[in-house]
This record gives structure tokens, C-alpha cells and sequence, in this order.
């Protein structure tokens, strides 16, 4: 049976008919932004979908016995990927909008409200979090959740991931401060045993630290014995508060013990020497950038290091970092980076003859996604709209009124596009949101849930 429509009620109705491993989905009419350096753009598209698997994309697909999405007046993109957000902090959004410093932050957030934080107030942030980043587009987040105070506050934001159906990535770091029961990171094996025992689930595990010992001593600085730890675990590592001189000499201290490389990710990389961002390079070691965060809670030089990563040949992904004074959305974090880098590279180059060097539309939107998912380690899974991959994408609406008409359509969804132009939005095959609204949510009970945790969080003494 086909069903030829827009992404309607018949549509959905249909899909979910139909057992997932054996759906097929076709979309057709499409400009599909596949971010594949060899697929490109390809204009008046059809996409494929069998069971969580891109299979084909191409013009005038067999639609065989798939269900059809008409597709036309719509840009088909891969989902974004957010490659460091601390999503347990998500009912305490905006709680500081104008916060000045690291100190302030620190000190509100992870001195005080996350020291009263019960396992439930962390599933309903991490929800929230994960829901908010599905609505806009973001497919796979990585939830760097450094307030695990007990193996309880780890599962319930765990489970907070596997309850919404986003790709999520679990990056477990014990609390800065207040009591905690110290079973990090030695709980780590009991989290992978317990929820990713699998390599093809939704869900990958990770070890979170920091870069060095001044906020919250050496417990969780990462070093030799923390990358042992993962490496006997056989996940990954994102180190978090990367910047300026400490955190330069701590990259070489890395790179001289050999525990830097690909499966390692550096967090902002705000004012480090040219001899650290030399050791990243030689090593393979990624990078996550957060350009608000980085400019608006003034990081370091509070400038976002895209020139210092590409001046060495690391192509950065993008993350959104903290709630609580921050945009949630990736197309913020898109359209910041691309405003600041050239503003500089204009700047720089004022009053000489030199060509200013600027990043494009093209750079920022692969960050957002085929660089975000190499920098989690999820390249050969996410990304790009290429045939094998996971079917993790977007239907953008590129006739709606702040869109049309469609001239440029990785400039439309870079400068134009927002939560509302996304129809649809695709996790492992699967629908999440659809027709313009996340699926399977109760909103009024979700509202009640996340005020009731956010009364107790603001009401109770700091640990």
C-alpha cells in the first residue's frame, strides 16, 4: 500500500502500521542536503528508508511496497548533532541569562542546585533536555552528566535518553561538589553491563572528566589513570573546560603519555597554545566547540577556537553546553560561529590588503552534523544522509514564510530555518516528531513534572 501525502496524520498512521524493522519509507520530491562530500546536493530527490537504515538516495526511486512522503518544497538534511550539552540542568533554563563568568556559573549551578538533585529531578532535566533537542532538530546529543551522586542519579538519566528515542550519548562524571557516593568511575562498568552491552543501540556510554584539577580537584582531572579506565571499558572520552594556559600544558602532558587520539574529545579549546593544538593534531584528538557559551559567558579569550581547529586541520563539531544561560537549539550555535569567525577574518584583515579568510554556510552546517557525529565517534552511524547509515534526518518546510522562496538550501537552513520549519524529524528510522510536533508526549504532564522539580531545586539548602 502507498500512501502519497505530505507528513500528515494518514502518513504517520500508516508508518506505524507497520512492524519498524520491516518499514520502508520513501520520500520523494525533495532537496536532499545529503552532506555526503560525494553525494552533495541533489535537487528534486528521492530518499529511502528500510527498517533504521538509509538505503538509497537518488531521482525516481522504486517505491516498491514503501510508504511515499511527498516530500516537495522540503529540504531533507541529516540531524543535527549536539556534541556536549549538561542536560540535567534543563529545568533551570535561563535561571541566568547574563551570567558574567565561569566562577558565577560554577558556583550558582554546580556549588549550589546540583548538590539537591534526586534521581527524578535528573530524568525529568535530562528529559526535557532530550525532547527540547528532538523539536529542534537535533537527532543525537551527547549529555556530558557530571552530578551522577549515586548509581541512581546515572540510571535515571539514562533512562531519561532511552524514554525519548534520541541517539544519546551518556558521558558519566562524578559531581564537583556537595556529598556524592564515589562510585564514579568505578560504576562505569556496572552502567555498560546494564545499558550498553549492545554496539548497535540508540544509546553509547562514555567517560566525562575534566581537563584539570582547580574547580574540583584532581579526582576529576583527566590524566593516564582515567584513560585507563575507559579504555578497559572501551568507550570514549570528553574532557570538559579546556582553556587557556592550564589546560595547554595538561594537552601536552596528554599527548607525552599517549592518552590522546581519536576517541578523545576536548571541550571548548579557548586560548591554548599553538604547541597544544600541535598535539591535538598529531593525535587525532577531537574537538567540541561552543560558540555561545564560549563568547556569552566569556570563556577564556571568549573567542570560539574554529580558527585555531581548521589552522591545524581539525574540523570541529557543535555543542550547546548549559541551559541555564544558553539557546538550546543548533541553528544558535550554527549561526553564532558563523557570525563571529567572519566578523573576525573581516576585522583582521581592515586596512591591508589581505584577503580575509571566512568559513561558509557549507562549514558550519558539517560541524552541526557529519563533524559533530565524527567527533562523538559515531561517524560510520550518523551525519550525512548517506546509504548505510542510520536514518537519523529532518524534513525543513522551504516554502513556509520566513523560507521562501528556496534559492540557497544549505544557506536557508543555516540563516533561515528554525524549530518550526521542521515537519519531521526521523531517530534510527524512526518518527519523533511529526506533522510539527514531538510524538508520544504529554506536555501537560511533563509541564507539571518539570515545575514541581524546578520548586524543589530552587527551595531546598545546597547540600
Amino acid at each position: 500500500m502507498n500512501v502519497h501525502d505530505t507528513t500528515g496524520t494518514a502518513v504517520l498512521e500508516e508508518l506505524r502500521r507497520r512492524p519498524a524493522d520491516r518499514r520502508r519509507i520513501l520520500f520523494t520530491g525533495a532537496t536532499v542536503v545529503t552532506m555526503d562530500p560525494d553525494l552533495g546536493v541533489v535537487d528534486g530527490g528521492d530518499l529511502l528508508v528500510e527498517g533504521d537504515t538509509i538505503t538509497a538516495v537518488g531521482r525516481d526511486l522504486a517505491a516498491g511496497d514503501a510508504v511515499v512522503v511527498d516530500a516537495g518544497g522540503t529540504l531533507l538534511t541529516p540531524g543535527f548533532v549536539d556534541t556536549h550539552r549538561h542536560a540535567w540542568e534543563a529545568q533551570l533554563r535561563r535561571i541566568m541569562p547574563d551570567v558574567d563568568d565561569l566562577g558565577g556559573y560554577v558556583m550558582a549551578t554546580l556549588a549550589g542546585y546540583a548538590t539537591v538533585y534526586r534521581p527524578e529531578d535528573m530524568y525529568i532535566g535530562t528529559r526535557l533536555a532530550a525532547l527540547t533537542a528532538i523539536d529542534s532538530g537535533i537527532t543525537t546529543m551527547l549529555d556530558f552528566s557530571h552530578n551522577s551522586r549515586t548509581r541512581e542519579h546515572s540510571d535515571a538519566a539514562i533512562e531519561a535518553l532511552l524514554d525519548t528515542g534520541i541517539r544519546g550519548v551518556h558521558a558519566s562524571m562524578g559531581p564537583h561538589f556537595g556529598q556524592w557516593d564515589r562510585q564514579w568511575p568505578g560504576d562505569l562498568a556496572r552502567l555498560k553491563d546494564r545499558y550498553f552491552s549492545s554496539d548497535d543501540q540508540l544509546l553509547t556510554l562514555r567517560l566525562a572528566a575534566l581537563a584539570t584539577d582547580e574547580i574540583a580537584g584532581p579526582a576529576l582531572a583527566y590524566g593516564p589513570e582515567l584513560a585507563r579506565v575507559a579504555a578497559e571499558s572501551g568507550i570514549g572520552v570528553s574532557v570538559d573546560a579546556v582553556f587557556g594556559t592550564s589546560s595547554s600544558a595538561a594537552v601536552l602532558r596528554w599527548a607525552e603519555d599517549g592518552v590522546l587520539g581519536p576517541d578523545v574529545t576536548l571541550i571548548h579549546c579557548t586560548g591554548l597554545t599553538p604547541e597544544a593544538w600541535k598535539a591535538m593534531r598529531e593525535t587525532g584528538t577531537t574537538v567540541a566547540l561552543a560558540p555561545t557559551s564560549d563568547a556569552q559567558i566569556g570563556l577564556e579569550t571568549a573567542i570560539p577556537a574554529v580558527d585555531e581547529a581548521l589552522s591545524v586541520g581539525i574540523r570541529p563539531g557543535l555543542s550547546i553546553d548549559v541551559e541555564v544561560a544558553l539557546a538550546g537549539d543548533m541553528f544558535t550555535q550554527m549561526r553564532a560561529l558563523h557570525a563571529i569567525q567572519r566578523m573576525r577574518a573581516v576585522n583582521a584583515a581592515y586596512g591591508t590588503d589581505r584577503q580575509p579568510s571566512r568559513i561558509t554556510t557549507h562549514d558550519v552546517l558539517d560541524f552541526a552534523t557529519l563533524q559533530g557525529a565524527r567527533t562523538n565517534g559515531l561517524a560510520a552511524v550518523t551525519g550525512s544522509l548517506t546509504p548505510g547509515k542510520k536514518a537519523d534526518l529532518l524534513v525543513i518546510q522551504a516554502e513556509d514564510l520566513n523560507n521562501m522562496p528556496l534559492n540557497d538550501p544549505i544557506g536557508t537552513i543555516v540563516l533561515g530555518s528554525d524549530a518550526r520549519n521542521i515537519s519531521a524529524v526521523l531517530v534510527n528510522g524512526e518518527p519523533r516528531k511529526w506533522d510539527g510536533h514531538v510524538l508520544d508526549v504529554d506536555l501537560a504532564a511533563l509541564r507539571g513534572e518539570v515545575h514541581a522539580s524546578r520548586e524543589y531545586v530552587l527551595n531546598t539548602p545546597a547540600a
